[in-house]
């Protein structure tokens, strides 16, 4: 039997491997078309299965929407080296730009978040639950690099540049300014570590 012209051909998704195929299928019906296209059809569309399994996997729109945001978190803390954990600024956000260029979906899925979540507040919980692992990598990374505590101000105002060099790079490209960008931001983080060492 053959498949209707337009359509993908179904495939059959193993259970160890499904789940992932299935969240990463909704990240990118999401980044392409917004969180309102988030349907189990549209999710089975893009990963060429069945509507069932979808239903089948997570149950409900919520399940589906909370375990890609778990999943976006996982994807980008592990591919954008914000906690290489050497404590050294030369290495810190090392892999953000090849991150961007590697997984653009990933990323315009959190942003379609983001911008929905002013619409329907329900969704800040997932956000909030997202936000708090980049805070929290952001800070201790800072901790291991800096002399004396790090506050909430900080890790914050260091997290929002690497966020606004993410948005830029996703719209614009301009990886090359993006990457002159990080390098001034880790010089600063060096003149403040030597700075904060000199003091103590």
């Amino acid at each position: 039997m053959t498949e209707p012209a337009g359509r993908r051909p179904r495939k059959r998704v193993n259970y160890g491997t499904g789940r992932e195929a299935l969240l990463e299928a909704a990240v990118r019906v999401v980044a392409r078309g917004g969180l309102r296209r988030l349907t189990y059809r549209a999710v089975a569309e893009e990963a060429g299965v069945t509507h069932g399994l979808v239903v089948h996997h997570f149950g409900s729109r919520d399940a589906l929407i909370e375990e890609a945001v778990a999943h976006a978190i996982r994807s980008s803390l592990s591919s954008s080296a914000l906690e290489p954990g050497t404590g050294e600024a030369a290495d810190f956000s090392v892999g953000l730009t090849d991150m961007v260029e590697a997984g653009p979906d990933l990323q315009a899925f959190q942003y379609e978040l983001l911008l929905e979540a002013r619409r329907r507040p329900e969704l800040l919980a997932h956000l909030r639950s997202l936000y708090d692992e980049y805070f929290d990598a952001t800070r201790r990374e800072l901790t291991q690099m800096l002399p004396g505590p790090v506050d909430q101000g900080l890790s914050r105002m260091v997290f929002a540049t690497l966020e606004g060099l993410v948005l830029h790079q996703l719209v614009f490209g301009e990886r090359e300014i993006i990457d002159e960008a990080l390098d001034e931001l880790r010089s600063v983080l060096r003149l403040l570590a030597e700075r904060r060492g000199d003091e103590a």
